[in-house]
């Protein structure tokens, strides 16, 4: 009975031992499996967001492109306005030299017209010249905009690819631990339904063991109460005697029966009475008379 108790509670302990240890498996199972799902995860992301961002540097390249383009195209078109300027400035010239040394009033007439417009028209290149340097400035600094953001994507780029094999190598020992973790968990498992079953079967024992005693308590008690029982007929058997005594009150009977013959003398003229006294020392009394009757004769 103690060594089958000792062995129930030693089997409850290695079975909550089995237990923890299948339950830190598992824990340890479900962490790598997160790692190894966060890994998988982060290296897709990051694989997306690199096509993403090498669209955006293709975009930003295009742009810088065009951009660049505008640029010289502007600048082209400065140098040729201030080109023209400097040439305008040089018939402005000698368009004043003609109005200082015309002869006549119609030539200097057709001078001063032809001064006017070189003015007008040395002025708008002018302000051409000024718009195209402002939109050359804009565009310049869209350019140097544009080459810091394909500068930055570049670097994002470069800084995510060399973190891919740190993502691709968590992802892969993780796996692989991920395996082994779980022929640990199998083999606790086992070792769990072992234990559960070797301790069903003494847990069963014991129980049956048990109920056993508890049935055999109650019988005990039962035949302990007949037992006692017993006595009482002893008591009961103690009580004959009281016969006894009613039997010693059989000499008083006597007593009444010596007291016969004084009835015989008193009333002598009823001897028939005899077969009413039954008792046996009235009949030796009666006995006794025979011998009377022959002294008649």
């Amino acid at each position: 009975m103690t060594s089958l108790e000792k062995t129930v509670i030693e089997l409850r302990q290695k079975k909550k031992e089995a237990t923890k240890l299948k339950q830190n498996a598992e824990d340890q199972l479900k962490q790598l499996q997160s790692a190894e799902k966060r890994s998988a995860t982060g290296l897709k992301k990051m694989i997306k967001q690199i096509e993403s961002e090498k669209e955006d540097v293709t975009d930003v390249s295009e742009n810088l492109t065009r951009k660049n383009a505008q640029v010289e195209s502007i600048q082209r078109l400065v140098t040729n306005a201030e080109e023209r300027v400097n040439a305008e400035k040089e018939v402005l010239e000698q368009t004043e030299q003609e109005i200082e040394f015309a002869e006549t009033p119609e030539e200097k007439q057709n001078a001063e017209a032809r001064l006017r417009s070189l003015n007008d028209h040395i002025q708008e290149l002018i302000s051409e010249i000024k718009s195209r340097q402002k939109t050359l400035k804009k565009i310049t600094g869209e350019v140097s905009t544009f080459d810091d953001i394909k500068s930055k994507i570049a670097t994002q780029i470069k800084k995510q690819t060399q973190s891919k094999p740190s993502f691709r190598s968590t992802i892969t020992t993780s796996h692989q631990t991920a395996a082994k973790v779980v022929k640990e968990i199998e083999k606790r498992t086992k070792a769990e339904e072992r234990i559960t079953k070797t301790l069903d079967n003494a847990s069963l024992k014991l129980k049956e063991y048990l109920a056993k005693k508890r049935t055999a308590a109650k019988r005990k008690p039962a035949k302990k109460t007949a037992a006692k029982r017993k006595p009482a007929k002893k008591t009961a058997a103690k009580r004959k005697p009281a016969k006894k005594t009613a039997a010693k009150r059989k000499p008083a009977k006597k007593t009444a029966a010596k007291r016969k013959p004084a009835k015989k003398t008193a009333a002598k003229r009823k001897p028939a009475k005899k077969t009413a006294a039954k008792r046996k020392p009235a009949k030796k009394t009666a006995a006794k008379r025979k011998p009377a009757k022959k002294t008649r004769r």
